[in-house]
């Protein structure tokens, strides 16, 4: 078959692979209909999140079911289904316990408590490295998916691929951004970055009762699509002090709720890059230093972006002084997704509006680029195998 394959930093291309096979027995082999690129995605492409041998990219993805393992008992061959990234066993501590990216089974080579930086994972993640699992991804025309009784759901087929691709990550992370807030209604709601995780974090903080919904990027290009498809107030931080005015917007107290849906790696300077690299520091914390600044007092902090190493000069003081409730990590997926497909199919979100460019998986290198280095007002892209 054909597939994405990361070789090196930088080096992602169309290659010629083996099938996939059932391994064990409540495994199914899925013919891909449709796969995206992540932001996190970009992480491994640039060598930030390290991976040492060649890996079959992607984490969001969706297609037919064609070969099923003797174990299965909820999917035929036929059936069209979205697969949430974390790969969860379904009968673990965590998996029972509604933590299903904490599942002690799936990541059964680098799976701890410590969570560390190069070991001591949680749950195994789709086409993200040896650290998570070193599971192939779905960037491919075919995968193998286990556990396939816990985590795949069927979709309809009056509900497009376009329209539903989306609940497998982005859509459940930015949802989760907003549900860990717990919203009771009227708060001001600040999304840090305005990519596809924080596009759909503002849907989100929509549906949950925000009053006022504001995005931050430094690309107007971003903040004019976070306009047209989710009526947000926007701000960019090379033209306006953001902290400054998201106060001036809220009567001096600061937003009720902050996302970071940006991570570790945000626009930087050259003097950031020395400090980070001085202290042995994987990007910066600079959004999360910005969120803790912006939020009102007593208000919530919520962490989407990725994250991978220890920081120096962490604002601890500023989030202990201010009474900060600050939740974050991979989105547990299965504990909204069955919701979230309902609000999909009572058209009460739309979720393919984001979508910028729609791409052959053949054309996967070039994908890679325009996402990576945002040209062509790239917003997020599609690939079909």
């Amino acid at each position: 078959m054909k597939a994405a394959v990361f070789h090196k930093p930088g080096d992602i291309s169309y290659d010629t692979v083996d099938d996939p096979r059932i391994e064990q027995g409540g495994d199914v082999i899925l013919r891909v209909t449709s796969t995206a690129i992540c932001g996190s995605d970009l992480h491994i492409l640039s060598g930030a999140v390290p991976q040492p041998t060649d890996m079959i990219m992607g984490h969001e993805f969706m297609g037919i079911v064609e070969e099923v393992g003797p174990s299965v008992k909820n999917l035929k061959r036929g059936d069209r289904v979205i697969v949430p990234f974390p790969i969860a066993c379904g009968h673990c501590f965590f998996c029972s316990h509604g933590a299903s990216p904490s599942c002690e089974n799936s990541n059964y080579k680098h799976y701890g408590p410590n969570g560390d930086m190069m070991d001591q994972k949680g749950a195994a993640l789709f086409g993200y490295t040896d650290l998570y699992g070193g599971y192939s991804g779905g960037q491919a025309e075919y995968v193998r998916v286990p556990y396939a009784d816990i985590s795949p759901r069927i979709i309809p087929d009056n509900i497009t691929d376009e329209q539903a691709l989306f609940l497998t990550d982005i859509f459940p992370t930015g949802w989760s951004a907003i549900d860990w807030a717990q919203l009771k209604g009227g708060e001001v709601v600040a999304v840090f970055g305005s990519g596809p995780v924080g596009l759909m974090a503002q849907k989100a903080a929509w549906i949950n009762g925000a009053s006022r919904v504001i995005a931050i990027d430094p690309l107007d290009y971003r903040l004019e699509k976070a306009k047209a498809v989710n009526h947000v107030e926007t701000l960019n931080p090379n033209k306006v002090d953001v902290v400054e005015a998201i106060r001036a917007m809220t009567g001096g107290r600061g937003a009720d709720v902050c996302v970071d849906a940006v991570g570790f790696e945000p626009e930087r300077s050259f003097l950031d890059k020395v400090k980070a690299t001085v202290n042995f520091e994987k990007g910066s914390i600079k959004v999360i230093d910005l969120c803790f600044k912006a939020v009102r007092r007593s208000g919530t902090v919520t962490i989407v972006g990725v994250y991978g190493s220890p920081y120096d000069n962490f604002p601890v003081h500023r989030m202990f002084d201010k009474g900060l409730t600050i939740k974050q990590g991979q989105a547990p997926v299965l504990n909204y997704i069955d919701h979230l497909i309902e609000l999909v199919k009572e058209e009460k979100v739309v979720l393919d509006d984001i979508i910028t460019h729609s791409l052959p998986l053949s054309d996967v290198t070039h994908a890679y680029k325009i996402f990576d280095e945002k040209e062509d007002d790239c917003v997020k892209v599609v690939l079909k195998p």
